[in-house]
């Protein structure tokens, strides 16, 4: 029996540091606040790549578009990947109302590659004449301070590489209460690892970087025949470039919000394309932790299989499942703090079994399947 509770304990020590090193990095974090006297001198391109968005296209670009940030100092281009519905013609009837947005159309001969979001992404940087490239997903809405807040702590920090928060959108039903659980958790821990360097982490749907930057490290180069890691593998590139330049902004007045995936198919689907990109890190920090964080998962299932065959197994079982939701929770609550989410935590210790199922099960397939994105199969 001990052959199995020993590694147990030593995964789960290590588990608890590390959920106790993140909630002091985030708490020693400063809150970013807007600067009101700030007057802005940074040019912008906010590039949005979108396919088959219709129903979220237009809230999305009138929340940019109608920003506290001067008309002339940003452009927003929408970067249209072969969408099949109406996408594109909604951008089209925007473009008489904002002389600021303009639309690009890609090409079944634009993009043959299974990097579509980086295609479509890179098309974008290239026309951009701003300084600084923002980053959104086209199902998202930002807030009115969004750039504002962003130029500001880009000129502030002399940063080249900004990550900054999201949050799931409100919405009823069990998989979408999880999702932004989830997500919650994940976004906590992005602030942590990027403000004390520990490991790089992003999330493309709220990014800014210098397009300088982008042309330094070669854009996406050596990274473009992985299907994801659009933000991520391009944030360690430039990491490795200027390490004490990327930062996390840490404001409410930057935090985009996103729209939940629908069922539970869509979610681990989201999850395990995710998940794909892990074996292709060349940030060998974050490969520990992921292996950690899936070892530590994995067991409580070869304990659960194991108390059937020993009983006294049971009561260890139980006991590290009630501590792994005590110290994910004291991480969790300043994170929901942050994002106004405290309520969701009650819901917490029940959605537990199925993370630990959906981390295991996430994991194993991200290498070894193929996963549907934006309609497309892609391994």
């Amino acid at each position: 029996m001990m052959w199995l509770i020993i590694p147990f304990i030593i995964l789960f020590i290590f588990y608890v540091l590390l959920l106790l090193f993140y909630r002091r990095s985030w708490q020693q974090m400063p809150l970013v606040e807007a600067e009101e006297k700030y007057q802005p001198e940074t040019t912008i391109s906010v590039i949005v790549p979108a396919r088959n968005e219709e129903k979220n296209i237009a809230s999305c670009l009138f929340s940019i578009l109608e920003q506290s940030y001067p008309p002339h100092l940003f452009e927003v281009i929408v970067v249209d990947d072969q969408s099949e519905d109406n996408t594109a013609k909604i951008v089209q009837r925007l473009l008489n109302m904002y002389a600021n947005l303009s639309c690009i159309r890609l090409t079944i001969e634009d993009n043959v590659t299974v990097a579509y979001k980086k295609k479509a992404l890179e098309t974008g940087i290239k026309k951009a004449k701003g300084k600084l490239i923002v980053t959104t997903d086209a199902d998202c809405i930002v807030p009115e301070k969004w750039l504002k807040t962003i130029a500001a702590y880009y000129e502030h920090k002399k940063a080249v590489f900004i990550a900054a928060p999201v949050v799931i959108a409100p919405a009823k039903g069990f998989v979408k209460l999880f999702q932004s659980l989830d997500f919650l958790t994940l976004q906590g821990i992005t602030g942590a690892s990027v403000f004390t360097g520990f490991h790089s982490m992003c999330n493309g749907a709220n990014l800014a970087y210098e397009k300088k930057v982008f042309e330094e490290v070669e854009g996406f180069d050596g990274i473009d025949a992985i299907a994801s890691g659009d933000d991520m593998l391009l944030m360690h590139k430039i990491y490795k470039k200027h390490p004490q330049a990327v930062v996390y902004l840490k404001s409410k007045e930057a935090i985009v919000t996103t729209q939940p995936v629908e069922s539970w198919k869509a979610f681990f689907n989201q999850r395990i394309r995710w998940a794909s990109k892990a074996g292709k890190y060349d940030d060998k920090r974050i490969f520990g932790v992921l292996l950690l964080v899936y070892l530590f998962n994995l067991f409580f299932l070869v304990i659960l299989v194991a108390c059937f065959f020993i009983p006294a197994l049971w009561w260890y079982l139980i006991s590290f499942f009630l501590l792994k939701i005590l110290y994910e929770l004291l991480f969790l609550v300043p994170v929901a703090g942050f994002f106004e989410k405290e309520r969701l935590l009650w819901w917490f210790p029940l959605m537990e079994p199925l993370h630990i199922v959906y981390t295991i099960i996430a994991g194993l397939l991200g290498s070894i399947t193929k996963y549907e994105w934006k309609g497309r199969k892609v391994k």
